[in-house]
């Protein structure tokens, strides 16, 4: 019982999570210690069916409940206090840091260049790609897109979710940031945010149909990302576990910078009393990180 809570818990972080353009999905659950069983449990789903239901259920169902209820509530924190929000999941990066550089290092002296150019090349990308998200404006408002929705612009969408699920699969990088990159990160949070309208007059035929038109390709284009992802990390960890780790540690270390530089952190104001409470929740988010991960890093 314990374990399903547990699941279900890291389910609702993860799907809250999703909704923040530059949070990582598979960074978040790195430091919830669930990524490894994630990737195991999407390859060998049918191997052990009962184990992985046990497992995919309450996982699934916190993620569906986070990113409903908590889309909200975060875009709130994010306008009202960005600064001290974004410093606590910064903090909760920084922490998990010290656990994937033990194992990115533990490699013979022979590879320590190699390992190196692999903690520093994925660095750079990200920090290139994010660099790249601040140049790029979204053009159309929600109603404008909604608008223009036909078959071809729902294949986009299918491909937008195919690519955001590669990303959320990969620590480091976001899926949301991947939608805004694409330009239908506003559309997709308004739609999932919609949800609550249509539960409460199910008779709304337009706007289900709305929903449905931008959630339904972007859905199947997540699950197939996800699953393609999957197989490919899995191949690579066991293969190659020292050099995944060192990406991973690029990755990590490229998001902390890349969520300092972020706009967004600072659209609420910068004043003593706000950089106060933002060391504050860095600081405790860094501990539960921290605390989590030695647990998680120990097995």
């Amino acid at each position: 019982m314990r374990k399903i809570i547990r699941d279900f818990f890291n389910g609702l972080v993860f799907g809250a999570t999703h909704i923040i353009p530059g949070i990582s999905g598979g960074t978040v659950a790195v430091v919830l210690g669930f990524y490894f069983e994630l990737i195991k449990v999407i390859n060998h789903f049918f191997k052990n069916l009962r184990k992985n239901l046990m497992f995919a259920i309450p996982l699934f169902t916190g993620f569906i409940t986070g990113l409903i209820i908590f889309s909200s509530i975060i875009l709130s924190l994010l306008t009202n206090y960005s600064f001290p929000t974004m410093l606590f999941f910064i903090g909760l990066i920084a922490g998990i840091v010290p656990h994937v550089y033990s194992r990115a290092s533990e490699c013979g002296q022979n590879q320590k260049v190699s390992n190196i150019l692999l903690i520093i090349l994925p660095f750079i990308v990200l920090l290139v790609v994010s660099l790249l998200k601040a140049e790029n404006k979204e053009i159309f408002s929600v109603m404008e897109i909604y608008e223009k929705i036909n078959v071809p612009y729902m294949i986009f969408i299918f491909a937008a979710g195919v690519l955001s699920a590669a990303a959320m699969v990969i620590p480091g990088f976001s899926g949301s940031f991947v939608l805004l990159l694409m330009g239908i990160y506003n559309i997709a949070v308004y739609s999932i945010s919609s949800i609550r309208y249509l539960a409460a007059d199910l008779s709304n035929f337009a706007l289900m149909l709305d929903i449905c038109r931008v959630l339904v390709p972007l859905g199947l284009g997540i699950i197939a990302g996800v699953i393609f992802m999957a197989k490919l990390i899995e191949k690579l960890l066991n293969k190659h576990q020292r050099q995944v780790y060192s990406v991973i540690l690029g990755l990590l270390l490229g998001s902390i910078l890349a969520l300092f530089i972020e706009p967004m952190t600072y659209r609420s104001g910068i004043s003593t009393i706000v950089i106060i409470a933002g060391i504050i929740t860095f600081v405790l988010g860094t501990l539960v990180s921290y605390i989590m991960g030695k647990k998680t890093f120990s097995q």
